[in-house]
């Protein structure tokens, strides 16, 4: 009768197939949510390509296991932030990722209002003991000097109110740089994608470290 006990190669092909396996899923202890508009749903993209997804796998190389779950909706101001928090960030999230602001900006919304909406997001995950980084964009000057400053500050505020960590400008290193802007002139291409997690994840993993 043929000996039916694996060989050698045998075991260490199943070995190796097994720590080759992503299992990430299985035991990543950190579970973040990105809620955000259509830079965080990636508009234009591959879900491969969009900035939760180039967040996860860099987070990944800075040797911090995470999941990172996309909830932006394009076109989506604070105030539609606000509506939708409850449910858009799921039980279980430990960190929630606030990347709201960018249409406000756009439409030039009342920058008070915005305050309100981001400090009230905020305080209905920190109710949850959801751990927050607020992250900010920044207005050009061109916008007019007064509402830029007054835009601009607005995260720095509600960062300290709530107690929360702030990154101040999620298109840090993309302003000027047509290469990693697509033709829209306003959404990050692939490229600015992953320059935007690369410079973002240092921020996340640091957050992540403080979760128990």
């Amino acid at each position: 009768m043929r000996n039916r006990s694996p060989t050698r190669r045998a075991v260490l092909s199943a070995a190796f197939a097994f720590a080759a396996t992503p299992a990430l899923a299985a035991t990543a202890p950190y579970r973040v949510t990105m809620l955000g508009d259509s830079i965080t749903a990636g508009y234009g993209l591959r879900a491969g390509q969009a900035v939760p997804a180039r967040l996860q796998a860099e987070l990944t190389r800075l040797g911090v296991a995470a999941q990172v779950t996309a909830a932006g909706v394009s076109g989506d101001t604070s105030a539609a932030g606000l509506q939708r928090v409850d449910f858009s960030v799921r039980a279980g999230a430990q960190l929630c990722i606030v990347a709201l602001g960018g249409n406000d900006l756009l439409q030039g919304l009342d920058t008070k209002a915005m305050e309100r909406n981001l400090t009230a997001i905020v305080a209905r995950l920190k109710a949850r003991k959801i751990a927050v980084l607020l992250v900010g964009i920044e207005a050009p000057a061109v916008l007019g000097a007064s509402y830029a400053r007054d835009f601009n500050a607005v995260f720095t505020r509600v960062a300290r109110t709530g107690g929360v960590p702030l990154y101040a400008n999620l298109l840090a290193g993309l302003s000027g740089q047509a290469t990693l802007i697509q033709n829209d002139g306003v959404h990050p291409n692939a490229a600015g994608a992953e320059l935007i997690a690369k410079r973002l994840a240092p921020a996340v993993a640091r957050v992540l470290r403080t979760v128990k």
